[in-house]
């Protein structure tokens, strides 16, 4: 599980254009972004949250109660130790008697490679909406949203990232 923020500057990557003559995005430059939380599973599955502000340790809960419904089993979340991971709102959640149903794992702060979940926003930002201009944040949800479903359809490319995190699906 993690999270990410999508910006309505694209993500600049390399394009078909005639050496010498670069493409130019005339975009508004604005620090408007949307929030993102995701969580990917071995299987191949792929669940996503998004806000127009800033994530908070309620979205946190909300999420883990969203996981914990569709995925009807006990979970193992592998996360960060962001702040909204750390908060109030989520020890009263687990105090409330989730905790048996939840285990929660901290990645280590000096190792977010070992994260799948960061080559699945990194898929998304530099392949899946790389060169996208959007006009507004509207726009922008439309377009990662569109995304996110291209990728739900390939849960062999979700496995991959456990791969390239270095972790084997056994």
């Amino acid at each position: 599980m993690d999270k990410s923020g999508f910006y309505l500057l694209p993500a600049r990557v390399r394009t078909y254009a005639p050496r010498g003559q670069p493409p130019t995005l005339r975009v508004f430059e604005t620090r408007d972004h949307l929030s993102a939380m995701s969580a990917i599973t071995s299987q191949g599955w792929l669940f996503t949250l998004i806000r127009d502000d800033a994530l908070t340790g309620v979205e946190s809960v909300r999420f883990l109660k969203h996981l914990l419904a569709n995925l009807d089993r006990k979970l193992l979340v592998i996360w960060d130790g962001s702040p909204i991971h750390r908060g109030q709102e989520v020890k009263a959640y687990l105090a409330e008697g989730e905790a048996k149903h939840i285990h929660l794992e901290r990645l280590p702060a000096y190792a977010p490679d070992l994260n799948p979940d960061e080559g699945m926003w990194s898929h998304l930002k530099t392949v899946a909406l790389r060169n996208v201009c959007c006009l507004d944040l509207a726009h922008l949800r439309h377009q990662f949203d569109l995304a996110v479903t291209r990728l739900r359809r390939k849960p062999h490319l979700i496995q991959s990232f456990f791969a390239g995190a270095g972790l084997d699906l056994i």
